[in-house]
């Protein structure tokens, strides 16, 4: 897949040293940028779609889900799912999208044959939670939720829900070690603060960003983490998005985080065979 980016450009870190180190197959110093308009300023979760070369995704606030082409030529579309509310991330799964809120309840909703929008909320079965991120394991077709700060969390480890699609509940818990991540980047402890994730179709491990902290974290796809990489302020200036191409090639969207505008960096994969 050969995908052009308009209005995009080939940059490298802030500071012209490409100082920071990668996971196998990509390069975080030297993205291809696309500028996103004013409208989309706070951007906060990514989906690709491959059979027009696009990409799906939600503002933070008001209900509208954006289709930007990454292909010239083409306009950005949207369309009204719901009202204000605090949208953190979307995944799409065959015909139906869901969008999570920050307090764990789900927005599924698909389109019909006149193309309006069907929709049914999804709520999360307890309070005083804080979410960001929501993603598919296609292996257990479930989706997952990470928490960014929950009641059940614990200083070592962050917990993980997971909401089955097949009876459409939220049915168990797993749990993410924040220790190994500290331990990773040379730390005794961290308040590790995850953004957004998505597992990498290639690969099969777990990506996930954190914007608080600047870190990329590969793990398993269990939530195991093996690397952790400081990532360039300079470029992710507030990283809320992640997807992947079945081709394994990265997007990661960031909020204009009152600096500029919005945008979504492409990295290429370019994993070598091995012999």
């Amino acid at each position: 897949m050969i995908i052009a980016i308009i209005n995009s450009h080939c940059t490298s870190s802030a500071n012209g040293n490409p100082a920071y180190k990668s996971p196998d197959g990509y390069d975080l110093n030297k993205p291809f940028l696309l500028k996103l308009p004013v409208e989309l300023d706070e951007i906060s979760g990514l989906a690709f779609y491959a059979k027009d070369t696009s990409v799906f995704a939600v503002g933070d606030e008001f209900g509208w889900l954006y289709k930007i082409p990454l292909t010239a030529g083409k306009p950005i579309r949207k369309w009204k799912f719901s009202g204000d509310g605090d949208y953190e991330d979307l995944v799409m799964v065959d015909k139906v999208f869901y969008v999570l809120q920050s307090d764990g309840d789900i927005t599924a909703f698909t389109f019909n044959e006149h193309n309006q929008i069907l929709s049914q909320q999804e709520e999360f079965p307890s309070s005083g939670n804080e979410f960001e991120i929501l993603y598919y394991d296609p292996h257990l077709h479930k989706l997952t939720m990470i928490c960014k700060d929950c009641e059940s969390d614990k200083k070592k480890a962050l917990t993980a829900f997971h909401f089955n699609l097949l009876n459409k509940h939220f049915d168990d818990s797993a749990s993410i070690d924040v220790t190994a991540i500290a331990n990773m980047i040379g730390e005794k402890k961290i308040k590790f603060k995850p953004s957004a994730a998505a597992i990498n179709p290639i690969t099969d491990e777990l990506y996930i960003l954190s914007s608080v902290n600047k870190l990329l974290v590969v793990a398993d796809r269990n939530g195991n983490p093996k690397q952790a990489y400081p990532i360039d302020e300079g470029l992710f200036k507030q990283p809320e998005g992640i997807t992947f191409t079945p081709e394994g090639h990265m997007l990661i969207s960031n909020e204009s985080a009152k600096s500029g505008v919005a945008n979504i960096l492409f990295f290429k994969y370019n994993k070598k065979a091995k012999p």
